[in-house]
């Protein structure tokens, strides 16, 4: 549904999240210590139908979040798609009622499998959970009460599929109040800018911002994630595949190959076949090829594994 529309006429359910399911959470990835299945570590099921959660607004990742599509089999789970920052409002609304419903916060600039399971075209969208399935609700900034006709749609779904559970924030949870530092100006403009879907000039301020700071780790991530969306804003899965079908020796069309790769969690894949031409490439096409490569790096995660295998590889074919 699209920010005009006053709320959602029906809920769809047309997301295919199968590949999410049964994936367990890596030690130390992001949104680790959210809840496990319900009866799991960290939601305990208490009498009277409640969950216990660590809090009523919860971190989901590529890597946690199959412990949410479980939990919506009790209660049902709002889910927030933002680029940087979460959407405004959204968590207070959420916590009115009373654990009713759980607000799962997504950030798709960092989780690219996420991005990709919901078919993400444009942020903040919301997508409700329940029951392990998805229902897709709006994209775009809705006003309060717009929001809040959407939930009750999304209780009333819940409670034809006998989701009627509710869920507890524990108190040392309630009691803890994170202040996180401000970002820094660029990049709280950068994030601004992909929360608009502006991604040229979220890739204008990472660019200053490493102008001014080269050694800004944060800075040089954010640009590859953003410039990675960028490229792949109006293509589609079909289009990318069948023009580097066609075009074999198109260097540009196996490039976008390796995005849509990487973008879709084929990690390897995108490596492979980029280090596979590079092999064979002119120096003009080695130089395009190697800064795709370490933008590719940065997204993925430079302490990733198959990273490093890749980064050794690309080594042992520049020396």
């Amino acid at each position: 549904m699209s920010a005009s529309q006053p709320a959602a006429e029906h809920l769809r359910g047309a997301i295919d999240l199968s590949s999410l399911v049964n994936r367990g959470t890596a030690p130390g990835a992001p949104g680790a210590g959210a809840p496990a299945a319900p009866g799991g570590p960290g939601v305990a099921p208490a009498q009277g139908g409640t969950v216990e959660v660590p809090s009523l607004v919860l971190e989901g990742s590529d890597a946690n979040f199959s412990q949410f599509l479980d939990l919506s089999m009790q209660v049902p789970v709002l889910v927030d798609l933002f680029a940087g920052t979460p959407t405004k409002g959204l968590s207070q609304i959420v916590e009115s009622y009373g654990g009713r419903l759980l607000l799962v916060t997504v950030d798709v600039t960092v989780n690219v499998q996420l991005r990709q399971a919901f078919q993400v075209q444009s942020v903040p969208a919301a997508v409700a959970l329940v029951g392990g399935r998805p229902l897709q609700l709006f994209a775009g900034a809705l006003p309060e009460d717009q929001v809040r006709q959407v939930l009750e749609q999304v209780l009333q779904a819940a409670a034809q599929s006998g989701i009627t559970g509710s869920a507890s924030a524990s108190a040392a949870a309630e009691d803890a109040e994170p202040v996180e530092p401000p970002l820094p100006p660029l990049h709280a403009e950068a994030y601004e800018a992909i929360e608009q879907g502006d991604y040229p000039r979220a890739i204008t301020a990472y660019e200053t911002a490493i102008a001014q700071n080269p050694t800004d780790k944060m800075a040089v991530a954010g640009l590859a994630q953003v410039s990675l969306l960028h490229r792949l804003r109006g293509k589609t899965i079909d289009q990318i595949r069948a023009a580097a079908a066609a075009n074999p020796d198109d260097l540009n069309a196996q490039l976008d190959v390796a995005d849509l790769d990487l973008s879709g969690g084929h990690v390897e894949d995108a490596f492979d076949r980029l280090l596979t031409r590079f092999e064979t490439a002119d120096a003009d096409d080695r130089n395009t090829i190697r800064t795709r490569l370490l933008e590719l790096f940065e997204v993925a995660g430079l302490d990733d594994p198959r990273v490093m295998r890749a980064r050794a590889r690309l080594t042992n074919l520049l020396f």
